[in-house]
């Protein structure tokens, strides 16, 4: 497993189970500690807050936001959201001491995320941050699913909510460990069952066995998946979807980025193909699946119940490929006095020639994944991967509407002055 952990040398595996687990400490903000009226600490009990890690930083020509994954902090708070951020938003630690942003994303620290009740009813939900505090203790995370149940015991194989890597990993359940479903109602430990799907908080300490344990007391099980699908299954109405292109296959999963169904969905998203995904073109006849190619166009929907990291990930429940082409450039942005507003120039194969270069027209409708913690404001020098319309003019360079914007890398773009 390729992941750095601190390590207990001496501690048995049962006192992993009885130790204090960062994800389920209770704090409340600092600013809640005043002189005066002791109904102050009540009042920001009250406040919705998600518990977790910064997992995407977008700095746009105006607006800043963060999106924080974890869990809710109380039951009907949001285990991910987006965050805009204000001049009036606060980033303190337990003290009240002010604590830079980036710092808090460069040491990828654990912070209680509060925020105004007034969010909307997107996936993920979007919303204003008020405060967000940075945890003395971090944890990790994993979504996965269940492959052995011991007393008091899972062992979990699956994905790390934060970095991404393969994991597996022996969980033991404190005394006192919260479990809840899909629904949020409390359930037992004898209730979890081989082939569920998990989202298990745990560390901060863990021991490096092989596989590796560590004690959690915050467990969200998905009790009607025992199959093969991350979140879901045959039965759930397919309530969310993402209307886009292939941009990746790899190990059953296909990434799909484009514009999220009116009624629910995301503009990024990856989805766990199976034997019950229905594939279909768009005359409806069957299809298999190695009709999922990268680059190819597709409407696909989903359970509106997923598991929501950055991107989120759930399971395919039926994908639609269409017969339109796709138009894929690699290339680095450029700065040109061919442009205008809403335009960029695109030094196609980031080479000499100006014979294939692009000028893309950027649109509202154009999705732009940035990388983490970068804008989506497409400067020179910024590495991109795009899709863009069939359509284009026979200029020298050609112009066209880009579809879907992948930041690939802006380590070399230029900084606004």
């Amino acid at each position: 497993m390729n992941k750095m952990y601190k390590v207990l040398a001496t501690a048995s595996i049962l006192a992993l189970a009885a130790m204090p687990v960062a994800a389920n400490a209770q704090q409340l903000p600092a600013q809640a500690v005043q002189k005066g009226n002791a109904n102050k600490q009540t009042d920001v009990k009250n406040v919705p807050a998600t518990w977790g890690q910064i997992t995407n930083f977008v700095h746009d020509k105006s607006d800043k936001f963060i999106t924080v994954t974890g869990r809710g902090l109380a039951p009907t708070d949001q285990d991910e959201i987006i965050l805009a951020i204000t001049p009036k938003t606060k980033f303190i630690d337990a003290k009240g001491k002010t604590v830079p942003l980036q710092k808090i994303i460069d040491g990828h620290k654990t912070v209680k995320a509060f925020y105004s009740p007034n969010i909307t009813k997107s996936i993920p939900a979007r919303g204003t941050a008020l405060t967000l505090v940075v945890q003395d203790q971090s944890f990790s995370a994993i979504d996965g699913k269940v492959t052995e149940v011991r007393d008091g015991s899972i062992l979990v194989k699956g994905t790390d909510v934060y970095n991404k890597h393969d994991e597996e990993i022996w969980l033991h359940f404190a005394d006192k460990a919260t479990i809840i479903d899909q629904n949020r109602k409390t359930i037992a430990a004898g209730d979890i069952k081989e082939g569920m799907s998990v989202r298990a908080f745990y560390g901060p300490a863990v021991a490096m066995s092989l596989p590796p344990q560590s004690g959690t007391n915050y467990v969200i099980v998905n009790t009607e998946d025992t199959g093969s699908g991350e979140t879901g299954n045959e039965d759930q109405e397919l309530k969310a979807g993402t209307d886009g292109i292939i941009t990746n296959t790899a190990d059953g999963k296909v990434t799909v980025i484009g514009k999220a169904h009116e009624k629910g969905g995301v503009n990024y998203v990856v989805l766990s193909i199976d034997d019950k995904t229905q594939i279909v073109d768009e005359d409806g006849k069957a299809l298999t699946k190695d009709a999922l190619k990268a680059d190819t166009r597709v409407d696909a929907y989903y359970s509106d119940i997923m598991l929501m990291i950055y991107p989120a990930q759930t399971h395919a429940g039926k994908i639609v490929v269409k017969k339109a082409e796709t138009v894929k450039i690699e290339g680095t942005v450029k700065a040109s006095d061919r442009t205008s507003a809403d335009q960029v120039y695109v030094n196609v194969g980031s080479d000499d020639s100006i014979d294939n270069d692009v000028i893309l027209n950027i649109s509202k409708d154009t999705t732009i994944i940035p990388t983490l913690g970068g804008e989506t404001a497409l400067r020179a020098g910024t590495k991109i991967i795009a899709y863009h319309s069939p359509i284009m003019t026979k200029s020298i360079p050609g112009i066209t509407n880009a579809e879907v914007v992948i930041v690939t890398s802006d380590k070399d773009a230029v900084q606004p002055k």
